[in-house]
């Protein structure tokens, strides 16, 4: 259970906070930096209309166009880290946006950049990068940019768009700031009225697997109330993020917002479409599950709310110190090198952001950039779940450390599409220590509960969604409104087909549940991905965990990869195949498992509860 109240920002002990400081020592030093930056587009832009003179030109512009982003990204992270840890921080909050309007100007500045590289023609860019040595390792990125060809614009369109950047966030900032640091909820409720617990952001999760159904209810509602009475203005943030996704694909000259949004990774757009299908073929698994969960709670009825609810009266309480100690030799597997840099992460260069505070921004990430270790924000509440997102956002930031040992700039960065595969992986390895070393019955279903909680989220929730970003897509490219309750109708049809009759639905509750997305629904056609991801994820780490060397040195290189190759390449180069339905079939199947191996414990255990 939560603590019934969250501390302010300022009352954190520093240890459990991450160290922003190894970015920038001080305030003055951002702003240093931040100066640096601004200063250094007017002599960036003098390259315009010369790019194609010589192979050296070319070379120079590279080589002082990185070092300027590099230092915008250490610029942008550092405020950004603020901001997310306190949304309600006002000199935060002013760093964050002073930060994206430099990127912003940045991404105008530079935009003449790829119609010139574009211009000089490929063969003369494939013989320069033979006969100019710091050209050479450009040849994968040439490669990308003809794929791209056709959607480049020209110098003053991509201008356009550039400056577009910064004023384009701010319905997605809106919604962001509304969630995290205005909204206010009503306390959830214990079932004999003694106590109340806070409900935030940082605390929604821990109060939604209360053994107390009353305090689950009540959270769950209020926290649904909550974006129900600002809907309408929600709802206008949204629509205006996909009006935005809808126009920038109509002018990159793409057919439709999801082929924009899949193509920018150099994804087909079958790969949704086959995730879409193979979730609807195997929505009888779920079914099935919410129907073991209501007899072992021993309810008449299964709601939202206790899907969640834990099935034991005995969960285990995990300290944060626990969590360190089992997700490290849960990923031995992939060696001593991986889990050495991981640990020194956790327990001395402070990666992550550990417990709640007021204002905190909801959810978990992995951010930074090349010049800065990984940095990860959470809310730990000494539980499997915490656990869990633990070791999610440690895949990712382990990602991104091995990439940035490995690769240059230029491909220092990955898509969303191979990124959900590494968080996913982590889990999946530590899930098995789990369940290989800690027997008592009681822990086992805590671990499976835990499991199916995140099946739920990425192999449920998340391909709801999908479905459900691809309507509202749809409906502005045929020329049709978006609005609040149009949303909610939507959404809860969605979840109505997908809970098949076994949970009871609240129309407008569970409709408000795009609502509760403030950063999801503004990324293009981004949440399929974690269903792909888990897909993939589980397939790799079969070989692996079962002692097959040749397949941790595969993954450990696709870790290493970042974009040097097309994302289905650098799969495939794994070990997995996400071009075909198998892999998703092969998680359904997986998820399948997990719900015969509940059902044996509890009825073994001849578990109900209330």
């Amino acid at each position: 259970m939560p603590a019934k109240t969250v501390p302010l920002r300022r009352d954190l002990p520093k240890d459990f906070t991450w160290d922003v400081e190894s970015i920038f020592a001080t305030d003055a030093e951002w702003e240093k930096a931040f100066k640096q930056v601004a200063d250094a587009l007017p002599a960036l832009q003098k390259f315009q209309g010369r790019l194609g003179e010589s192979p050296a030109v070319l070379a120079d512009w590279f080589e002082q166009s990185e070092t300027t982003l590099r230092l915008l990204g250490m610029v942008y992270v550092y405020a950004g880290l603020g901001h997310e840890a306190d949304t309600g921080d006002q000199a935060a909050k002013a760093k964050d946006d002073r930060a994206g309007g430099l990127w912003g100007r940045t991404a105008a500045a530079l935009a003449f950049a790829e119609p010139e590289t574009l211009a000089i023609g490929f063969d003369t860019l494939r013989k320069w990068a033979k006969d100019e040595p710091r050209l050479t390792v450009f040849q994968h990125y040439f490669d990308t940019l003809e794929q791209r060809a056709e959607h480049i614009r020209s110098a003053e369109v991509e201008e356009v768009l550039g400056h577009l950047a910064d004023p384009f966030a701010t319905a997605r900032g809106i919604h962001g700031t509304l969630a995290d640091a205005d909204l206010k909820f009503r306390p959830a409720v214990a079932r004999d009225e003694s106590e109340d617990f806070e409900v935030t952001q940082g605390t929604i999760g821990a109060l939604l697997v209360s053994p107390d159904r009353a305090v689950r209810r009540s959270a769950w509602e209020n926290y649904a109330d909550a974006h129900l009475a600002v809907k309408n203005t929600i709802a206008q943030c949204l629509a205006s993020g996909v009006k935005q996704h809808v126009m920038q694909a109509r002018v990159r000259k793409y057919p439709s917002s999801l082929e924009a949004a899949v193509g920018a990774n150099f994804i087909p757009s079958a790969v949704f479409h086959n995730l879409i299908a193979t979730f609807k073929r195997h929505l009888p698994t779920w079914h099935r599950y919410w129907r073991l969960r209501r007899a072992a709670l021993g309810l008449d009825e299964l709601h939202v709310y206790d899907i969640k609810a834990p099935l034991t009266s005995a969960t285990p309480e995990i300290p944060y110190a626990q969590s360190i100690e089992w997700i490290c030799d849960g990923m031995k597997p992939l060696g001593d090198e991986y889990v050495a840099a991981m640990r020194k992460g956790l327990e001395s260069q402070r990666w992550v952001d550990v417990y709640p505070n007021q204002g905190k921004r909801a959810g978990a990430f992995s951010s930074g950039v090349p010049g800065t270790h990984p940095f990860i924000l959470m809310s730990y509440t000494d539980d499997i779940f915490s656990l869990s997102t633990l070791a999610h956002e440690l895949g990712h930031s382990m990602h991104s450390f091995l990439t940035n040992q490995t690769q240059p700039y230029v491909y220092s960065d990955y898509s969303i599409f191979v990124a959900e595969v590494a968080s996913n992986f982590d889990q999946a390895l530590v899930r098995k220590y789990l369940l290989d070393t800690q027997t008592d019955p009681d822990f086992q279903i805590a671990v499976i509960e835990e499991a199916m909680s995140n099946f739920h989220r990425y192999f449920f929730i998340m391909p709801i969604l999908a479905r459900f970003e691809l309507e509202m897509h749809e409906r502005v490219e045929r020329g049709e409104a978006l609005t609040a309750d149009s949303l909610l109708t939507l959404m809860s049809d969605l979840f109505r087909e997908g809970y098949g009759g076994e949970v009871v639905i609240d129309a407008d509750r569970i409709g408000i549940t795009w609502a509760e997305f403030p950063t999801h629904l503004y990324s293009n056609f981004y949440v399929y991905q974690y269903a792909t991801g888990i897909s993939a994820a589980h397939a790799l780490a079969e070989p692996i965990l079962r002692g097959d060397d040749a397949a941790r040195k595969r993954y450990l290189e696709f870790l290493s990869t970042g974009s040097s190759l097309y994302p289905l390449d650098a799969l495939k180069r794994a070990g997995v195949d996400l071009t075909q339905p198998e892999p998703v079939d092969r998680g359904f199947a997986y998820l399948a498992t997990l719900v015969d191996r509940l059902e044996g414990l509890l009825q073994a255990r001849k578990v109900a509860v209330s």
